[in-house]
């Protein structure tokens, strides 16, 4: 159990991220500064000027500062960086990417900032660890994690001690993700009747298993299986997953929606969420998914397992087994009494261990380890 502070400290704090796509890591980065800046702190975000995550926190509120990543440019740009954390007096910085944290991590050294934090959200193999050591380990005091799993890895990979590792999944708004509320059209009524939707929310990439799905529901078809299936969201795979559909010939049984912003909505159209992934750390759907109380199914990959606890919380099956998922969608739906208290225990679950306050709580708490006394102006 996380202590709450009687009062909050107002900290400085920076996140940084390279990326120009949005997704799970990124909508993570906006969750903690938004967070921490209704906690009285002040915050900025520092990505490139072309990413949508730059464009949604200017929209939020939240201060930003574009980043240049041109290799050309790297020891100018880590002294222009380093000057700019000097004169915010920056307390708290926190690279999210490989590229950002080389280039905050020098900055942030240069500038002797107190508190270095570099986040890891994925469990997969950290290529020439002998290198990543310098930003794991050199060029940062403390990593953040979102799964177990991967701070396992980490502490393995690294040879860390415990206390240099903190785990802090994603939280979720319980509040915002309500069983009960709008629910979006996702596909003409005339086109699914009464049948169940199944569906994916993602970025559509190789890793997250969108194969694995169009693999089962051609099982599920073949065995009469009556169920239409939609895809949402953007990714730099989606034209070969429409693909593989058409080439199965499930052209018709397949929606793809794009991208929403209405998530909660749409997670309680769905009668059934899966996420196939075939590596991944816990995924901000599947939790999402426990909280609206949409039934979920889930590899057996990563923190998959830490949420979607087979037979508690949803159900799981072995990661690129088609036959597998097909028949764990076909008990979902055809056991209606089981699937609805796996949905209630789901909710419970998020409520008691992963709700965004919970979150933000054990944050600050690592924050308060490492800088117990504040800045003053």
């Amino acid at each position: 159990m996380i202590e709450k502070p009687a009062t909050r400290r107002p900290w400085r704090i920076a996140h940084s991220e390279a990326s120009l796509g949005w997704g799970g890591q990124e909508h993570r980065i906006l969750a903690e500064l938004a967070g921490f800046q209704e906690r009285g702190s002040q915050v900025w975000l520092l990505a490139p000027p072309e990413s949508q995550i730059i464009q949604r926190a200017d929209k939020a509120g939240i201060p930003t500062v574009p980043l240049d990543f041109a290799k050309h440019r790297f020891p100018l740009n880590a002294l222009h960086l380093a000057r700019w954390l000097k004169q915010q007096r920056i307390e708290i910085l926190n690279p999210h990417s490989s590229r950002d944290g080389w280039l905050l991590g020098v900055a942030g050294r240069l500038a002797r900032v107190p508190f270095i934090v570099r986040t890891r959200h994925f469990d997969v193999p950290i290529p020439n660890p002998w290198l990543s050591r310098l930003v794991y380990v050199r060029l940062c005091d403390h990593i953040l994690t979102t799964s177990p799993k991967v701070t396992d890895h980490l502490r393995a990979c690294f040879r860390l001690p415990l206390e240099r590792v903190t785990t802090a999944s994603t939280g979720v708004d319980l509040e915002q993700f309500a069983p009960v509320g709008p629910v979006a059209h996702l596909v003409p009524e005339a086109q699914t009747g009464k049948i169940p939707l199944i569906g994916m929310v993602t970025v559509i990439r190789h890793a997250k298993g969108c194969q694995t799905l169009v693999a089962a529901v051609k099982l599920l078809k073949e065995a009469g299986f009556p169920a239409h299936y939609v895809i949402v969201g953007e990714g730099p795979s989606r034209p070969w997953v429409e693909q593989i559909v058409r080439e199965a010939k499930l052209a018709g049984d397949f929606t793809f929606a794009g991208h929403r912003e209405d998530v909660p909505a749409v997670l309680r159209a769905l009668s059934v969420l899966v996420i196939p992934s075939l590596h991944e750390a816990v995924p901000q759907t599947g939790l999402q998914a426990l909280a609206t109380q949409t039934p979920v199914i889930g590899s057996n990959v990563g923190g998959i397992p830490e949420i979607i606890r087979h037979g508690e919380t949803g159900r799981l099956f072995p990661a690129g087994d088609a036959a597998a998922l097909a028949a764990a969608i076909r008990e979902t739906v055809e056991n209606e009494a089981a699937t609805r208290a796996l949905s209630a225990r789901g909710r419970a679950f998020v409520a008691a261990n992963h709700s965004r306050d919970l979150m933000l709580d054990k944050i600050e708490a690592l924050y308060r380890r490492h800088l117990p006394e504040p800045r003053t102006e």
